[in-house]
């Protein structure tokens, strides 16, 4: 039996009332990273889009979510089917908190017992139409998350670390894991990256300094969002309104999904350095890219993106985050045009001035 016979064999049919179009789950490594807070998140920033989200809660023995939430309503169930709570802004949620008679009743399992409640939790809860399922995985690389793996058809991770040294040796496991599961590893998110003081405006590396864009490098994958240390993140989830938090990072993680799925769909995006209506001369003082999707050769959206500025490195890096796939300019140094290729981003080189020119010669 091959391996990916073996694979199908093992995973589990969700419900027939249940349509589920893209599945993503969220782990770390260790625990003690916020990786509720950031599944939470992310569901957030997906509704507030405008989708229909839900979250499976299978970190059984750690469960936040439902606190988060401020969800007190227990699940019903009926004839072997389970119905989830809705939050306040309309997120599913399914969590073994919501089936317990006490939320602070400690759920005392072994392994398979766990196990066999996540994959519950995917084909006996009724979830109807979502357009995303948000998967709060517990910590680790154990028997859930293998499990999970295994019998739920996962479309990406997302990987939460934190600032500390030792993060590299953990995401090296999730990612590993993730790599050996042929489960797609979609970025990381760096949680109490920093800290923001509000009178001086001035960011302190609390815990260090960040490493996150080399592991982020060393694996070739993209960084989300960094998440701040900030007192009203801590201070929502312990009142249950973690709906209303306000933040950058929402718009940073939806911008980060809706690209993955303008992929998913074969969009390429290309970016063009302009100066007052002209390719700019050189890509690094330009004013601002103008970037085009485009999808079966045909552009199908054009976007401005204001230069955020130059500095050695930045750039290329700062355009791979927005997934293009080629730039545009008149000029170019050889190191840049190297940094870009580690990037993976194609650098063309053109002589006219005039934009309608270069998009009929390009594309």
């Amino acid at each position: 039996m091959n391996k990916s016979k073996s694979k199908k064999e093992l995973l589990e049919k969700t419900h027939d009332l249940s349509k589920i179009k893209k599945v993503i789950g969220i782990v770390s490594g260790k625990g003690g990273v916020g990786k509720s807070s950031v599944t939470s998140m992310l569901a957030i920033a997906m509704r507030r889009a405008g989708y229909k989200v839900g979250i499976l809660d299978a970190d059984i023995t750690g469960t936040s979510i439902p606190k988060a939430f401020g969800i007190k309503k227990k699940a019903q169930t009926k004839e072997n089917v389970m119905y989830p709570i809705e939050t306040k802004t309309g997120i599913k949620v399914m969590s073994i908190n919501l089936l317990l008679d006490n939320e602070n009743d400690p759920v005392i399992w072994r392994g398979p017992i766990l196990s066999n409640v996540v994959k519950q939790f995917w084909k006996d809860v009724i979830w109807g139409e979502l357009d995303y399922l948000f998967i709060d995985m517990p910590p680790g690389t154990g028997d859930v998350v293998l499990t999970a793996f295994q019998s739920i058809k996962i479309d990406g991770i997302v990987v939460v670390t934190s600032p500390q040294d030792l993060v590299s040796m953990i995401v090296n496991k999730s990612v590993n894991m993730a790599e050996m599961m042929d489960i797609k590893v979609l970025g990381l998110i760096e949680n109490m990256s920093f800290f923001e003081c509000s009178k001086c405006g001035e960011k302190h590396n609390i815990f260090g300094e960040s490493h996150i864009e080399k592991i982020a490098k060393e694996h070739k994958l993209s960084v989300i969002t960094r998440l701040p240390i900030d007192k009203n993140i801590a201070e929502k989830c312990d009142t249950g309104d973690i709906e209303l938090l306000d933040g950058e990072w929402f718009e940073d993680i939806r911008a980060f999904l809706d690209e993955e799925d303008k992929e998913n769909r074969n969009i390429e995006k290309i970016a063009i350095a302009v100066d007052s209506d002209k390719v700019s001369l050189h890509f690094g003082q330009c004013k601002q890219f103008n970037v085009y999707s485009l999808q079966d050769k045909q552009i199908c959206k054009c976007e401005i993106i204001e230069n955020p500025g130059h500095k050695p490195g930045f750039l290329p890096k700062f355009l791979a985050e927005k997934n293009i796939s080629m730039v545009i300019a008149k000029d170019m140094g050889p190191a840049a045009k190297d940094l870009f290729k580690d990037y993976g981003i194609d650098v063309v080189l053109v002589v006219e001035d005039s934009i309608d020119d270069v998009i009929k010669k390009i594309f």
